[in-house]
């Protein structure tokens, strides 16, 4: 088997365990309130906020938002955020200390500067928000404003997540995201200007038009920016679930060798410019929090990606939001109109979620290891759970061809991804994943 054919396997990107297609409606607003209440005082606790509205529709997004061109529905929005604060608020009873607070979207950035001062004054109201928090937003660079900018400053931003995807303008127009250099080099001035302590920029390979040449104009162009943190994705093309992925012709995407190769150059150029290669896909600066969680072996993973973030309560505000709780995964309603509907009746606006078993558990760790270290021990990570270790056999099984490659090894209770096939790290925790439906549409390729 060749290595780019290795990576036709469609599997998830593990930013939880089980994963979101395995979420059912059995978990309702009634258990999601009683795990609320059940969260001791002094749990750590994480917050995400979802802003889900755009002013343009980029057609490779795989994110819950919605195009508006008018801001009264975004006002409208905020309201209702501050109403669904209100009820966890209620249902938490004590609040343990925030830790990380996260603004996804959609475009937060689509905010004015009342409303975000609004939703952050409402937040650090209804939870104990700590002084030195970290506070993270996503960033679209077209249209920033200095007064978006400010207020956010104003609201405690520590670190903007700036969304760049590739500098190429023929790949911007076959992606329907016109994005000059000059915009995304002017937002992250005047947020470094602001105050902001840290950037970290997010890319894209494997999109339609993307050359390898192209691909290394844009990494070389991200490291003129210096930031402090890179995501390097790999577009997932799956118009069955994003509708307006259709838009993208299939034919101008990139091959799986040219995806590989374009995942082994951003890792080639990165880290030859003094960036650490962390996980699947990120890369920081040595002295970066991420790097040094990841060196020290305290790196995890939720729906944001990698972070330093150890909290065992995340709580997500907005519709389609997402909280991973100690006893499940509980996801809102995904449409305004229903979520707006819940909360108008006084109800936690919950469509679904999962309740964990012990070995649902033991299974999320050993793959939350492999995506964040490239090892884990089963036997240790058995005894931590109270499992016997024969539960994670077959399992093993399934690396077999991993380990014939050479992609893994495998030694004992000892499992290890060599370093160059970090690319091969959802493969590997596919093995682990109880609940996989090979080949999935709802999946995206492994590279």
């Amino acid at each position: 088997m060749l290595k780019s054919e290795l990576f036709a396997a469609r599997v998830p990107r593990y930013t939880s365990y089980p994963t979101a297609p395995h979420f059912y409606p059995g978990i309702d607003h009634t258990v999601y309130r009683q795990w609320l209440a059940e969260l001791s005082g002094e749990t750590p606790l994480s917050l995400y906020l979802h802003i889900p509205f755009c002013d343009t529709l980029c057609w490779f997004c795989g994110c819950h938002t919605a195009v508006v061109n008018h801001y009264a529905p975004v006002k409208n929005y905020c309201g209702l955020l501050i109403g669904e604060m209100t009820l966890v608020a209620q249902s938490l009873g004590s609040s343990g200390p925030v830790r990380h607070i996260h603004w996804g979207g959609g475009s937060p950035t689509m905010l004015d500067p009342d409303d975000i001062g609004r939703l952050n004054d409402h937040l650090r109201r209804h939870f104990d928000v700590a002084s030195d928090a970290e506070f993270a937003v996503e960033i679209d660079p077209r249209g920033l404003t200095q007064g978006c900018v400010d207020a956010f400053a104003r609201a405690g931003l520590t670190r903007a997540s700036i969304g760049l995807q590739d500098c190429d303008p023929a790949v911007q127009k076959a992606i329907n995201r016109i994005q000059t250099r000059e915009e995304t080099a002017h937002a992250i001035t005047m947020l470094r200007e602001a105050g902001v302590r840290s950037i970290n920029l997010d890319l894209l390979y494997g999109l339609p038009k993307q050359t390898l040449k192209s691909w290394e104009e844009t990494l070389r162009f991200a490291l003129e920016l210096a930031p402090d943190r890179l995501a390097v994705f790999g577009y997932a093309h799956v118009p069955s679930f994003k509708k307006h992925q259709v838009l993208i012709p299939e034919h101008l995407l990139p091959d799986l060798q040219t995806r590989l190769h374009q995942a082994e150059m951003a890792n080639q150029i990165l880290t030859a410019n003094g960036y650490v290669a962390i996980g699947l896909d990120h890369f920081a600066k040595p002295e970066d929090s991420l790097a040094v969680a990841s060196a020290n072996g305290t790196l995890a993973r939720n729906f944001q990606g990698y972070t330093t973030d150890t909290a065992s309560a995340l709580i997500g505000l907005g519709a389609s939001a997402i909280s991973a709780l100690p006893q499940g995964y509980v996801q809102n309603d995904s449409a305004v109109p229903v979520y707006r509907k819940a909360l108008l009746e006084g109800r936690l606006p919950v469509a679904r979620g999962v309740a964990l078993s012990r070995e649902d558990r033991l299974r999320r760790h050993v793959i939350e290891r492999l995506m964040c270290d490239l090892a884990v021990d089963l036997e240790t990570a058995c005894k931590r759970f109270g499992e016997a270790p024969t539960l994670l056999r077959d399992s093993l099984k399934g690396l077999a061809t991993l380990e014939q490659m050479g992609a893994i090894s495998v030694k004992g209770d000892q499992v290890a991804i060599a370093p160059d096939w970090r690319a091969a790290a959802r493969l590997a925790c596919a093995a682990f994943d109880s609940y996989l439906d090979v080949g999935s549409v709802r999946h995206s390729t492994s590279i």
